[in-house]
């Protein structure tokens, strides 16, 4: 790998690299707040469709607990997390309120959209806030950032979905907004898709588990459902590759499963489902993370990634072959190393180090070879005057990705 001290000219946007990749079309659907023990109890018929074309696991949310990367498990701060492929100390969505997003760390739709200007995109969505301030549609932090079709902002809309204290009005609402993205997604075929559902969510608050929250699951996979016949409609009649991805943005808390927000094991955890071929060992490991949804969906558009952005995220691909996995900067002091779980092939990963994060503000960083480690060590000690910084970024690059572990004592 060259030298990562990077001159403008480097700070490309991503490419597509094989002109089929303007066939392959994606779909993600967001159902809100539902654990991964319910779902799993509960009759899901085209949730389970769609998972014997691909695969289904539990995953995590909430970024390294205990860690600078700990994220609250609260729905906005899951959703940007997935969209960015980074957690929430970079990011910079700490809550709902969605109030000051670092748009530095890039949406897949703007990734998308950056390399393929062509490539049309869409959401359908129960909450505006994730096209308006999630998405930073039209912002000039985005790059005035535009999506092709959306349908969202029904909840603000109290005429025609007056709002009752059972939440009838938001079920009325995932209801719309599922057969509008299966009629547009049957009709236009756009590249990129978001689907936002939150009934889910209303239940568990209201009820835990229940059988009312029982019952707004399975309404939820009869909205998958549609979607996904629609996808199968027009792979049919177009020879398009599809594929779908479901997932939810947290878990709740025990016993009740009502509440959410902190950092216990049932909070956590979440799972992911999708119809992609080719999953990996990482994807069934039980330790993918929502984070790991935005490389993934790279390679499903073969998008290649300049390194100034990816070497950012905190994700690792869940399709395809693996350099390593589980990065972690572990010890005290002087006495730090680094430890992952290799992929699959023995290989050279190259260690670097960089005493700054001026990519949080639209800069550059420097970093400086540490040296070389077989992938198979599992390991690699840190120098011990790095230990002794209060802040360093460490970066491992593989042949298949990169990684990046913080040391956080002090500000950069």
């Amino acid at each position: 790998m060259r030298q990562l001290t990077l001159a403008l000219v480097s700070i490309l946007i991503v490419c597509s690299t094989a002109a089929v990749a303007q066939q392959k079309k994606l779909v993600f659907i967001i159902l809100d707040g539902i654990p991964a023990q319910d779902l799993e109890r509960v009759d899901t018929p085209n949730l389970d469709q769609i998972i014997q074309k691909g695969g289904y696991a539990r995953a995590y949310t909430g970024g390294q607990r205990g860690g600078y990367s700990e994220s609250p498990t609260i729905s906005a701060v899951g959703y940007n997390s997935i969209l960015t492929g980074t957690w929430a100390n970079k990011h910079q969505v700490l809550g709902n309120g969605i109030e000051s997003p670092n748009y530095h760390y890039w949406s897949i739709f703007r990734y998308l959209k950056e390399a393929r200007g062509d490539a049309k995109t869409a959401i359908f969505s129960t909450w505006q806030d994730n096209r308006t301030k999630l998405l930073g549609e039209n912002l000039l932090q985005t790059n005035f950032l535009q999506i092709d079709k959306a349908v969202d902002g029904l909840e603000l809309d109290t005429v025609q979905f007056p709002h009752d204290m059972q939440y009838d009005y938001i079920h009325r609402i995932d209801e719309l907004v599922a057969q509008s993205a299966a009629m547009y997604l049957a009709s236009e075929g756009p590249d990129l898709t978001w689907v936002y559902l939150q009934y889910t969510d209303d239940m568990g608050h209201k009820f835990g588990r229940s059988e009312e929250l029982d019952a707004a699951i399975q309404k939820a996979d009869n909205q998958v459902g549609l979607i996904w016949q629609a996808l199968l409609q027009r792979q049919q009649d177009y020879g398009e590759e599809w594929q779908l991805w479901v997932t939810t943005d947290h878990g709740r808390e025990e016993p009740e499963a009502k509440d959410h927000g902190g950092q216990s094991e049932s909070e956590r955890e979440v799972w992911i489902a999708t119809s992609a071929s080719g999953l990996n060992a990482h994807f069934f490991s039980g330790k993918a993370a929502l984070v790991d949804l935005l490389p993934s969906f790279f390679r499903v558009f073969n998008l290649v990634v300049s390194e100034y952005w990816e070497r950012e995220l905190d994700g690792y691909p869940l399709i395809g072959p693996l350099s390593f996995t589980n990065l972690r900067l572990e010890g005290r002091g002087k006495n730090q190393a680094l430890t992952w779980t290799p992929g699959s092939a023995e290989e050279q990963l190259e260690v670097y180090w960089s005493p700054t994060d001026h990519f949080s503000t639209g800069g550059q960083d420097e970093y400086f070879l540490l040296g070389k480690v077989g992938a198979n060590k599992k390991e690699f000690e840190l120098p011990p005057n790095l230990g002794k910084r209060s802040f360093f970024k460490v970066l491992v690059v593989g042949k298949h990705h990169s990684a990046t572990a913080w040391k956080v004592s002090g500000k950069p």
